[in-house]
């Protein structure tokens, strides 16, 4: 059924949950094209807001007689139980079901792709690249995992058929895409519930690599686990401050909260480089957009005028509340090595501040899988805070819960409730205060905000 979709002939569209950050992109696409978009997500969120407010109906009863019986592609993410009533309606009618990877299968099938891979980093290194080229009058497409602060939206289109593409490793969906460049930040231990071991899930990364177009460009970190078994034609590496890297930073520096830097390529350099947002972290992942603008030919002019511009991705390291008082960073954080760059990083920005993290962990199978790191990275902060675990698609695992993370810890941790959060900051009063998590953590953003600003 996909390869014989045409998206041109698509004119009517309906998503099973529309307000994914990734369905969302998609839906957007189809909207931008004239394509009557409607959908279903369990609950209202800014998101799914944004959605209606664009002209997109969006309706949050789990009920078959919302969906269109003669729309041309039902768009389903996988992140959806089987128990879901529309889902089942549209197996029993044989309607044209298909999963949020295929339609980007479909997309990137004809269009020049730039692929973002990685277990973190990939939301923020896509965003940059998709800014860089639009800001610079290169044109692209963007398909990215977050909301752009700049622009508002994690979707735009462009006459010139390139493409953006945050290639998501889950349920093995960037095995689908097209790719004429790819750059993968990382390839840590995460969704075993998918791959089992981590082993079979590195297997997948270079499986992705080896569908690099012939004279493509591929660029990882350097020191990733069987660099050696990545295709090697146009293969380069990038790291932060090792000169052993292809791609690599100098002169770093700070600057009044922002960083400045130059950076060295192989066979080119560009200097004169700011960056205006917190994390060193995110000076790695400019290395890659600026190596992917180089490698298109964009003037260095542009480049500099493009990073210095960037303002990030809404919950990426992004200040909520920023005085002499106090600081308040959230961040999408749901794995140990994201909390270890949150923390790190806010800790580098802010020296002299206590450190407070209210953790929100996500997936029963990720806090089961990998609650050592977590316990190790969150005892980085002086105080932390566990929310108990958001389960998105999953139901409760015997004997799984925030309290195995707090067992292993050794620094000062509390449980709370949600509920209970924002009186207990409003009593402590924390002068950097750290919020992260992939699940409804996001709602809290705002009291907290209050909270923090009072007194």
């Amino acid at each position: 059924m996909v390869e014989q979709l045409n998206i041109a002939d698509i004119r009517k569209a309906y998503f099973i949950g529309i307000g994914g950050i990734g369905m969302s992109a998609i839906a957007r696409f189809f909207q931008s094209r004239g394509v009557q978009v409607s959908g279903y997500d369990k609950t209202p969120t800014s998101l799914t807001q944004a959605l209606e407010e664009e002209g997109i109906s969006v309706h949050y009863v789990d009920d078959a007689a919302h969906c269109p019986k003669d729309a041309d592609v039902i768009v389903y993410t996988p992140a959806i139980p089987h128990s879901n009533k529309i889902m089942t309606f549209c197996r029993e009618m044989g309607l044209n079901l298909l999963k949020r990877s295929d339609i980007l299968q479909i997309i990137s099938k004809g269009t020049f792709n730039i692929c973002i891979a990685g277990t973190h980093g990939k939301t923020t290194t896509s965003t940059m690249v998709a800014h860089i080229l639009r800001d610079a009058g290169f044109g692209c497409n963007a398909f990215l995992g977050g909301i752009s602060t700049n622009y508002n939206t994690n979707f735009w289109s462009d006459p010139n058929p390139v493409c953006v593409i945050e290639a998501d490793e889950y349920d093995r969906s960037f095995l689908k895409l097209y790719p004429n460049i790819i750059s993968i930040s990382s390839m840590d231990e995460d969704h075993l519930d998918i791959y089992g071991t981590a082993t079979e899930m590195e297997n997948a990364f270079i499986q992705f690599t080896g569908n690099l177009k012939e004279g493509g460009l591929l660029l990882t970190h350097k020191g990733l686990k069987r660099e050696h078994e990545f295709k090697k034609n146009g293969h380069f590496t990038y790291a932060l401050q090792d000169s052993g890297a292809d791609v690599h930073s100098l002169a770093l520096a700070t600057d009044n909260g922002a960083y400045t830097y130059a950076v060295q390529g192989s066979g080119w350099s560009i200097d004169g480089l700011r960056l205006n947002m917190g994390g060193m972290h995110n000076v790695e992942n400019s290395l890659v957009a600026i190596a992917i603008a180089k490698h298109l030919g964009i003037d260095d002019a542009k480049i500099r005028n493009a990073v210095a511009s960037f303002r990030g991705v809404k919950r990426r390291f992004e200040y909520i509340v920023k005085s002499n008082s106090c600081v308040f960073i959230d961040d999408y954080a749901h794995h140990p090595e994201e909390l270890r760059a949150l923390i790190l990083g806010a800790r580098a920005m802010f020296p002299g501040k206590k450190c407070t993290v209210v953790f929100q962990p996500h997936l029963y199978s990720r806090t089961r899988d990998l609650v050592d790191g977590f316990a190790e990275t969150l005892d980085l902060a002086d105080e932390i805070i566990l929310l108990p675990i958001y389960p998105a698609r999953e139901l409760p695992i015997d004997g799984v819960s925030s309290n195995m993370i707090m067992e292993r810890m050794k620094g000062n941790v509390v449980l709370k409730s949600m509920d209970a959060l924002e009186g207990y900051l409003l009593e402590s009063r924390p002068e950097l205060l750290l919020t992260a998590g992939a699940g409804d953590i996001d709602t809290l953003i705002e009291p907290l905000k209050k909270a923090m600003l009072k007194g």
